[in-house]
């Protein structure tokens, strides 16, 4: 563990709160990038509850998880923001590739990372995962027992998104189309030995063939960009930019799709039954759609909590809309 140097993080820092680098490796090999946050009065003698935190979906720890975890330090329990591999700081020879299984992997190392510190009582350990990663937390909660109590913030299938398109709205000729521009993709990066970059969630032009992009948001939206990529935009390209953020400043590798369309995630979710689950949504969310489905999949115990007028973007910063109270008592009863 270190302390943080050049610290770029994108939310008001509390000085308060001890945060520490630290680096831990998955079971594939990849060296994933942390910050450990340590509760306020912290005593390494003691035993602490503990949450892993990772998400959104091409996001940092500098950014949304990791205001999570200093919030939640800030109300008593260990906490671990994580890049996931081959992106922000964590290791992995190709950059910018999304990968479900090792996604889903990198959750249950992040559990192995602060399950073995001995202020951690490894019984008393939970998870959050926001936007995207809130469908791989679930999945990995579904087999791995040592997560005691899981959570999800405005949570979005990932695979779904993909696969179907937002709202399902991805045609079959569409989807052929998708197909043939992957395998093209796979040919060119063959050929050059270089990956090349683009969307993972595909729009369509007026002859249903994918549209190009080597970055997820330009500098400037035209006038007529839709409300929710507006959300984003003034996310991570204005009050949370972050240059080692994907969203921010560059795009995934053009070939992500593939493993989400053949190992959808969520597959087993019903089994976290009789572990405790949390959906957090926003009730005008694009994705709230997404939470209350997987929310009617799990069994009991579980709860849904759905935010009066919050967004999807705006649960990933607005502390005023973000249910911290509501995290903190779920996690402080179904960790005790």
């Amino acid at each position: 563990m270190s302390k943080l140097a050049n610290d770029t993080r994108v939310f008001k820092i509390n000085p308060r709160i001890d945060v520490q680098n630290v680096r831990f490796d998955n079971r594939y090999g990849f060296t994933l990038a942390g910050h450990l946050y340590l509760p306020l009065d912290f005593d390494s003698n003691k035993k602490y509850s503990a949450i892993v935190i990772s998400g959104p979906f091409g996001a940092v720890k500098e950014q949304s998880s990791g205001l999570y975890a200093q919030t939640l330090a800030e109300r008593g329990f260990v906490t671990l923001a994580f890049d996931q591999s081959m992106t922000g700081e964590s290791s992995g020879k190709v950059r910018n590739v999304a990968s479900p299984d090792i996604f889903v992997e990198d959750f249950s190392a992040a559990v192995d990372f602060i399950g073995i510190q001995k202020f951690v009582d490894r019984e008393k350990i939970g998870a959050i995962g926001i936007c995207g990663l809130g469908s791989h937390v679930l999945t990995a909660a579904s087999i791995d027992v040592r997560i005691k109590a899981v959570a999800t913030s405005v949570m979005y299938d990932m695979s779904d998104s993909m696969w179907k398109g937002l709202n399902n709205s991805k045609t079959d000729v569409q989807r052929v189309n998708e197909k043939k521009y992957l395998a093209k993709k796979r040919w060119d990066d063959a050929k050059s030995g270089h990956t090349s970059t683009g969307l993972h969630e595909l729009p369509f032009d007026e002859d249903n063939q994918p549209v190009e992009a080597s970055v997820m948001f330009p500098e400037t939206l035209p006038e007529d960009a839709d409300p929710v990529t507006k959300e984003f935009f003034a996310y991570y390209r204005g009050r949370a930019f972050h240059p080692r953020s994907i969203n921010s400043s560059s795009a995934w590798t053009a070939t992500t799709p593939w493993g989400y369309y053949n190992f959808p995630l969520q597959a087993h979710i019903e089994d976290i039954s009789p572990r405790p689950v949390l959906i957090v949504t926003g009730e005008k969310a694009h994705s709230r759609y997404m939470a209350e489905e997987s929310y009617n999949r799990l069994h009991d115990p579980k709860e849904l909590v759905i935010v009066p007028g919050a967004t999807h973007v705006d649960l990933y910063d607005q502390m005023n809309l973000i249910p911290f109270d509501k995290f903190e008592s779920f996690f402080k009863e179904s960790l005790k």
